[in-house]
């Protein structure tokens, strides 16, 4: 059975830690690939929001985790996600996957993250010098997570 952590945080994390400790222990391991999604620290960004459906988000995170384990070969899934005010460079969310080989760890990660982007709990909005903006999924973001069916 693979590992799988799966949480939800209000509070800065690092993820070089969080991997580090999720998959030291993990036998067998070929490849870890981790994607750490930051605020950005250009376009004039001052914070970012991100506020969920509580009821749904964790649980459709493991959801989605239970996917990701079964669609790939992995010996291990770390996904974390921040829900909060954040500034300019904090971590918003890890996803690393573990596995024999490249190929099913790195897959993972983008499979877990094409569903973060577009089809989460998530609702995100941007401060800026002139407000609070709401940030939509891309077109991109929607293609992306389509190639997944």
């Amino acid at each position: 059975m693979a590992l799988r952590d799966v949480r939800l945080v209000a509070e800065p994390f690092d993820s070089a830690e969080l991997v580090e400790r999720a998959f030291s222990e993990v036998p067998d391991t070929g490849g870890v690939c981790t994607f750490t999604g930051m605020v950005r620290r250009s376009g004039g960004v001052e914070a970012l929001e991100l506020t969920h459906y509580e009821p749904l988000t964790l649980p459709g995170m493991h959801d989605l985790a239970d996917a990701a384990i079964t669609r790939f070969d992995l010996l291990g899934l770390l996904m974390v996600h921040r829900i909060g005010q954040m500034v300019p460079g904090d971590d918003i969310v890890c996803v690393s996957a573990a596995a024999m080989h490249r190929r099913d760890a790195i897959d993972a990660a983008d499979f877990c993250m094409d569903h973060l982007k577009s089809a989460a709990w998530f609702w995100k909005r941007e401060k800026r010098s002139d407000g609070w903006h709401w940030i939509e999924p891309r077109p991109s973001d929607h293609a992306s997570l389509a190639r997944w069916k």
